[in-house]
């Protein structure tokens, strides 16, 4: 099969239609209902709270709830660490892609191109398809870019010293916190207390098997991260202009930079250190990675520009702009991993 027919394959995956095809169709109605006052597009706000809080650490969770398999823990180390590694690398050289601008733009910039919207659009996509796997490397992936961004991204964007508070608060963030206990879970299940089931030994705290009540609630929790993700943003999409958006010169700027190069410069930094079998990454979590790296910008690094002033305009149309672009470029991605696979 040649290369542009084995690119219409994977753009006719069925999964990969379905989730563009779902998250788009969502947005749109979100969309729809905020412009139409439907519902109020700042539902978005509580909407957001109920996935942070409640449906991702749900889904991060449970997604741990499985037999413990030496391959994925050993990809997830370097996950982890690929995870540290690019959002530094990203850190340090992201003003290069917008020296044209101010270093006060720059700066803004530079902190949306560096943290995409995982929470909306990588981990749902992530799940949809890869399943349980997307969803654990998806969550090993965010533990450095949460930490990064309640920090980094934080004392950047406001100019505040970071303190015991708020590094109270980042470590204490229900999804850090899910992940953190689901993995320890997994790791360690073999030597945990057992509970003897239908003559099969489960760890105690494996709630799949030993609390069944107790893993569907959080199961239907999880259910809804995607749905409510994608509805969330089109509401939240309802408050701008999209033609306003689309004169805005930067917009298009950084929308090329954050859902292409940076996705791009990514995949090359991890294929050229594959090739020498430096912290190799299987064809799913190389996936994962590439999907969480080409998300439009994260909705809180928008409500920091909001917040604390920083060219809150153009923060606002690079949104808009981006995430339209992502929904083009995300599925030519995957199809693009998928013939150099």
């Amino acid at each position: 099969m040649n290369t542009s027919n084995t690119f219409i394959s994977v753009l006719s995956d069925k999964n990969i239609i379905g989730v563009m095809s779902s998250s788009i169709s969502i947005m749109i109605l979100g969309f729809y209902l905020g412009k139409k006052n439907k519902l109020s597009s700042s539902f978005s706000v509580p909407l957001g709270e109920i996935i942070l809080t409640l449906s991702i650490p749900a889904l991060s969770f449970n997604a741990f709830m499985k037999d413990f398999d030496k391959q994925t823990f050993s990809t997830g180390i370097n996950i982890l660490v690929w995870s540290f590694v690019i959002h530094l690398f990203f850190m340090i050289s992201g003003s290069l892609f917008y020296k044209n601008l101010n270093l006060e733009k720059q700066l803004t910039l530079k902190i949306m191109s560096v943290f995409g919207g995982i929470t909306v659009f990588g981990i749902p996509i992530a799940q949809a398809l890869y399943g349980d796997l997307g969803i654990i490397y998806s969550s090993i992936f965010s533990i450095p870019y949460r930490v990064l961004l309640y920090s980094y991204g934080f004392i950047k964007m406001s100019g505040i010293k970071i303190d015991k508070k708020n590094i109270k608060a980042m470590f204490l963030n229900p999804v850090i916190l899910a992940t953190f206990i689901g993995l320890t879970i997994w790791i360690f299940q073999e030597i945990l207390p057992q509970v003897n089931i239908n003559g099969q030994n489960y760890a105690i705290f494996r709630i799949d098997k030993t609390a069944f009540w107790l893993y569907k609630p959080l199961a239907f929790l999880a259910g809804l991260c995607s749905p409510l993700a994608w509805l969330a943003a089109g509401l939240k999409l309802s408050e701008l202009s999209i033609k306003e958006s689309l004169r805005i010169n930067i917009a298009w700027q950084f929308s090329i930079v954050k859902t292409i190069l940076i996705p791009l410069f990514t995949l090359a930094i991890i294929f050229i250190t594959n090739f020498f079998g430096i912290l190799e990454l299987s064809k799913v979590s190389l996936g994962v990675v590439t999907i969480m790296m080409a998300t439009p910008t994260a909705s809180v690094v928008i409500a920091y520009s909001l917040k604390y002033n920083k060219e809150p305009l153009i923060t606002s149309s690079c949104s808009l702009l981006s995430t339209i672009f992502s929904l083009i470029t995300i599925p030519i991605l995957i199809a693009f991993l998928q013939i150099f696979n």
